[in-house]
Parts: structure tokens; C-alpha cells; sequence
């Protein structure tokens, strides 16, 4: 009997040493999404952010010219090169191609070119201020679900908010505007001993006047909206997140079982204080990993476009519990967001939230994001559109006719009078 058992035991060794070894399938007692996935481009959302590019630089000009009527060219590229790094060349390119947002005329009398915003371009910033301020309680409102993502802690540092400040339609001066001018609704802290730029601190304060699903994440309010359209299975749409695979994407037997079972999988609310419970087990790392889909999808349901770099998600990964790798973790779910790195030379990475848009377009769009739209029409528009030549002639008669210098006046840019690029001049000078 012993001999049996070592001739059994040494041609089980035997076997082991001359056959290869065959691994069983990771998918196979597992319900985590393969991490080694290959990257699928979606056109359609790489393309906007293709536009976004313009837009970016066109924003940032335009914060330049704000404070003048207008500028000399000369000098005007010397600030572009000095603030924004742009060659002039580069410069003198891009407002030759946008003659719809940047009107470059000459000066009657120094017989120098000079460049100023156009009508439409500032009709569009009017539109968008106006936007702004009609849609500040709604702003607060996303501003405090995002504080509310970082119980038990309840703040998030101003400067993190700031960077942040656009995508979530907050206005540049919102230290002042929503956070100091709503006391009962936010406490700005200072941390002493610290740096100035990073010892201020924005705290949740609890208020009465908040909507009782402010706790719900937007996740299971479209999971509803689901259900009673569709009426799928309770049980597999009950921890569900919508999935929308770009075209390409190669969907395997074992991919799609995998992810049915992590569909299925509970997971903690992103607005829950789970500090509290043990996570040292199996199955609470995989809550966790669910939960920090939660959290990154909640994050790009608060910003006005429902998408923003993962640069500026990066940022809350202390306060938030979000994983270091974000990219890579973000590519595991490819159905859920996308990943674009068009738009600034691949050194920024945008996070989409794929839900979100159909065919490149936002579906559920807000009075913000309208205003925004109209500079990126205007930037889209032919320069051959642009009558060029009767702007030039009618600055050249009428436009110093009241002087030259101060203040831009935008308030006094009529809606209809905005609507063409030329003809009207006389109002932008005082």
C-alpha cells in the first residue's frame, strides 16, 4: 500500500514537471471586471473634445481681452505669450480663423491693428453670466452634494473647489458669492500652522431647506427610470450602472459573464459613512471597488457637461477614497465612462460619462451649458461667413467717433443689435 502511494504521489509529480500547466479561467470564481483591457476610441466623444480646444483657448483670450475695449495686436500677442505660452504666429492664426468671436480692425489714426471681442462673442458672455446667476440654486445644490461625497468629513479644501469651479458652473468670485454669502448653508474653516493657498476649508453645514433625495445618487434615480420603462429584472437592475460599450468593442463570452456578476453585486451608497465597518474581507474590497464607480460617476453627474479631467477627480482621492490609478481603473469600465486624451497633446485626460451623451451630444442639457454652447457655434462657423470687409470699413468711419479707451460696457449689447458682426460699433466705447 505504501509503495502504491509513493508511485502515485511520484508519477502525480512526474505529470506536473513534463505537462504544461493550465491556470482555471479568472473569470470563473470571480465577479471583478478583467483589469487588462485594450482601449477603444469613441469618435464621436473625441471630437468634442477636439472643439473643446478652441473653446479652451478662446476662453482664455478672452479672459485677456475682458478688461480692455480693445488691444493693440502687438501688445495683445505679447500678453498671449507671456500668460498662455502662444507663439504668435499661433496667435495671429487663430483670431484669423474666428473672426465670429475676435474682430481685428484698423485704428483711423495709428494706422495699427487693433483686436476686440465682436458682438455675438459678447451677447454669448452676457448669456452665460445671466445663466450663471439664474441657476445659483441649483449650483449650491451640486456644490453640496459634493461635499456630502466626502462623509464622515463633511469639507473639501477651497482650492480644490476652485480648480473644479467651471465644470460645476460656479463662478469665479464663489468664495465670496455662495460660500461667505450662505452661512447657514457652508462654513469656510482655516486650518492654523499651514500654508495660506491650502488652509482654508469648506464645510457642509446641515439645513432643513435641503430636498430630501439630496443623499440619492443619480445612479439609481436613472436605475428607476429604467425599471419603469424597460421593467427588467429587479434583482439583476438592482445594483446595475448603464452600460454603453463604444462601437468596436469586442465583448467576449467570459468579459459579459464577468460582468453580469459584478452588475449584481451590492455595493455601499457613495453618500454613506462607511467608517464604520470591517474592510479587510474579500468581500468588502469588492463593495469598495464598486463603490468607487459610484463615487466617480456621481462626481461626473454634478459638473454642467458630466464630464471633467481626471486630473481635477484626482485631487479628492483622499477625501473621497478613490483609487490611486485612476486611469486604469476607469478603463475597466468602459461601458460606463470614456477616456479621451484629445484636445491638449495628451497631457490632460478627460473622463466622460457615457450615459450622458448620444451621438457626441449632451441628452439632458442645462441653461449653463446652452449659454456655453453659443461660443463653441460661433468658433464652429466658417470664417468665410464673417463679412470681413464692411466690419473693417465701418470701424475705420465710425468706430473712434466718441474716443478710444476704458471700459468694455457689456451690459448695453442688445440682443438683436449682437446678433451680426458688423454695423454696429459706436457702443462698445465710451
Amino acid at each position: 500500500m505504501a509503495l502504491h502511494r509513493s508511485f502515485s504521489f511520484s508519477h502525480h509529480l512526474l505529470r506536473r514537471l513534463i505537462l504544461p500547466s493550465f491556470p482555471s479561467h479568472p473569470y470563473s470564481k470571480s465577479t471583478s471586471i478583467p483589469k487588462k483591457q485594450e482601449r477603444v476610441r469613441d469618435h464621436s466623444l473625441d471630437g468634442i473634445m477636439e472643439i473643446h480646444k478652441k473653446f479652451r483657448l478662446a476662453l482664455s483670450l478672452r479672459e485677456l481681452l475682458l478688461p480692455f475695449a480693445s488691444l493693440p495686436i502687438s501688445r495683445f500677442t505679447t500678453m498671449a505669450r507671456r500668460s498662455l505660452s502662444i507663439p504668435p504666429s499661433d496667435l495671429s492664426r487663430f483670431l484669423i480663423r474666428h473672426p465670429h468671436v475676435f474682430h481685428i480692425f484698423e485704428h483711423p489714426v495709428q494706422r495699427l491693428l487693433f483686436v476686440r471681442l465682436t458682438p455675438r462673442a459678447i451677447s454669448q458672455l452676457n448669456s452665460e453670466t445671466l445663466a450663471l446667476t439664474n441657476s445659483v440654486q441649483s449650483t449650491i445644490l451640486r456644490l453640496r452634494k459634493l461635499l456630502l461625497l466626502t462623509t464622515p468629513l463633511l469639507r473639501l479644501r477651497l482650492e480644490h473647489i476652485r480648480l473644479i469651479r467651471y465644470d460645476l458652473g460656479l463662478p469665479d468670485d464663489f468664495e465670496q458669492s455662495v460660500i461667505l454669502a450662505n452661512p447657514g448653508l457652508f462654513r469656510l474653516v482655516c486650518k492654523p500652522d499651514t500654508d495660506a493657498a491650502r488652509s482654508k476649508y469648506v464645510e457642509y453645514v446641515p439645513s432643513d431647506s435641503d430636498p430630501p433625495d439630496i443623499r440619492i445618487p443619480a445612479v439609481e434615480k436613472s436605475r428607476e427610470r429604467e425599471y419603469r420603462v424597460s421593467g427588467s429584472e429587479t434583482e439583476d437592475s438592482r445594483f446595475a450602472f448603464p452600460n454603453k460599450y463604444p462601437p468596436g468593442f469586442k465583448i467576449g463570452k467570459y468579459f459579459r459573464v464577468a460582468v453580469w456578476r459584478w452588475q449584481r453585486l451590492p455595493y455601499w451608497s457613495p453618500y454613506e459613512d462607511i467608517s464604520g465597518y470591517d474592510l479587510r474581507s474579500l468581500e468588502a474590497q469588492k463593495r469598495l471597488e464598486k463603490r468607487s464607480v459610484a463615487m466617480i460617476h456621481e462626481i461626473l453627474s454634478l459638473t454642467i457637461g458630466k464630464r471633467t479631467t481626471l486630473e481635477r477627480i484626482a485631487q479628492f482621492r483622499q477625501a473621497m477614497g478613490l483609487p490611486k490609478k485612476m486611469k486604469e481603473f476607469l478603463l475597466q469600465h468602459q461601458g460606463i465612462f470614456y477616456i479621451s486624451t484629445r484636445g491638449n497633446q495628451g497631457k490632460l485626460h478627460t473622463a466622460f460619462l457615457r450615459e450622458a451623451y448620444f451621438k457626441g451630444e449632451l441628452v439632458d442639457t442645462n441653461e449653463i451649458y446652452l449659454a456655453r454652447k453659443k461660443l463653441e457655434e460661433l468658433i464652429l462657423l466658417s470664417p468665410q461667413k464673417a463679412n470681413v470687409e464692411r466690419m473693417l470699413t465701418s470701424m475705420g468711419r465710425e468706430g473712434f467717433g466718441v474716443g478710444f479707451g476704458g471700459k468694455e460696457r457689456l451690459d448695453e449689447s442688445d440682443g438683436e443689435d449682437s446678433g451680426s458682426d458688423s454695423g454696429v460699433d459706436s457702443q462698445y466705447f465710451e
